[in-house]
């Protein structure tokens, strides 16, 4: 589990899947068609960090101030009683956008600088720009560097539209952003009927442990999205295959695991989110270190034999430099716990057996 310390988004649900939040200085994209609701995550976004002390930073390519706010409030979120103190706003739109990145939001950056208030970015929509800048070398430069300066100023939240073509997962003209992004979500729409016909789906989130289902979400007036999700490992699950892990621990040691191997298999331990056993994972990645069945019974033996000769080779030449005993006579040794087995296997595949 990430040790970092993560920022909230808000988005109720989401923070369940991403280890509680977003990384700081770090960039979350929106991705969805008409309709899935991405100018309702940004507001949501937006107003927790209002909510929670933060300043906010709304740049628009589309709405003026006036019909954000005014939306916002139709969605629960008072962002008027903020507007010019704690929540500005820059409106802008196609080539203008390039003069912004250039050279207005370098110098808000600048002029942050010795604040110690963090600003929350929203970008609502992005896509614009990418209408605007057809070279897909131009529109990576600037992307780029809108992403770079943005981030020295707190967490920032993106949306685009896409157009997907039929039989396309995620549209061609948002693969550049979605690159370029720290995090990615995916908003779909169906329009079948039913309360859930919106699902949301984690697309990237870098150095971030995160959900890998498909999550329908609804919309809440007052609160915003909610996305229906469970907890990655519920409080009781936390430590439920430690067991298993420690016998595949020992069980590697014994057959001969290099200390880098054994660290990587403890740290797999206090990593493992799943709800099912790591069981199957552990076989398949103790194959591919070549701890399979190709040590042989024999070949375990053989090594446990050199290990005790040197063992006890060791223990009579020390024993010899401080005592006067005749030359023939060697000590007993003492059982060594280190020299028991403590799982006996012909193959890997009887790992499963003995650890259930």
């Amino acid at each position: 589990m990430s040790s970092e310390t993560r920022i909230p988004t808000g988005i109720a649900g989401l923070d369940r899947v991403i280890e509680g939040g977003v990384r700081d200085n770090s960039t979350l994209l929106v991705v969805g068609s008409s309709g899935t609701g991405k100018s309702t995550f940004a507001m949501q976004y937006l107003n927790y960090g209002l909510e929670h002390g933060e300043n906010g930073l709304y740049i628009s390519m589309e709405e003026p101030p006036e019909q954000i706010m005014r939306e916002a409030k139709m969605l629960g979120f008072n962002l008027d009683q903020y507007y010019e103190k704690e929540l500005f706003f820059f409106h802008s739109k196609g080539k203008d956008f390039v003069k912004l990145v250039d050279e207005q939001l370098p110098a808000l950056v600048e002029a942050n600088k010795n604040y110690a208030v963090k600003t929350r970015v929203i970008i609502d929509p992005l896509t614009p720009l990418i209408w605007a800048i057809q070279d897909k070398q131009e529109q990576r430069e600037i992307i780029t560097k809108l992403f770079y300066t943005l981030k020295q100023l707190g967490p920032v939240l993106i949306t685009t539209e896409e157009h997907a073509s039929p039989g396309e997962t995620i549209g061609e003209d948002v693969l550049i952003p979605i690159y370029m992004s720290d995090g990615a979500v995916h908003l779909t729409y169906r329009p079948i009927g039913g309360a859930f016909n919106r699902a949301l789906e984690i697309v990237k989130m870098r150095a971030t442990r995160h959900g890998e289902e498909v999550y329908p979400y609804i919309f809440v007036r007052g609160v915003g999205v909610v996305v229906r999700t469970t907890p990655l490992v519920s409080a009781e699950d936390v430590r439920k295959y430690d067991d298993v892990f420690d016998k595949a621990i020992r069980t590697a040691a014994d057959l001969g695991a290099s200390e880098r191997m054994l660290e990587r298999l403890v740290y797999v331990k206090e990593n493992w989110s799943y709800p099912f056993s790591p069981k199957e994972t552990l076989q398949i990645f103790f194959e591919s270190q070549g701890l399979n069945d190709a040590i042989t019974r024999e070949e375990l033996e053989k090594r446990r034999e050199e290990s005790s000769t040197k063992a006890a080779a060791l223990e009579v030449s020390e024993l010899t430099g401080s005592m006067q005993q005749d030359e023939d006579i060697v000590p007993e040794e003492e059982p060594s716990q280190e020299d028991e087995p403590l799982i006996d296997i012909d193959n890997l595949s009887e790992l499963e057996e003995m650890i259930q």
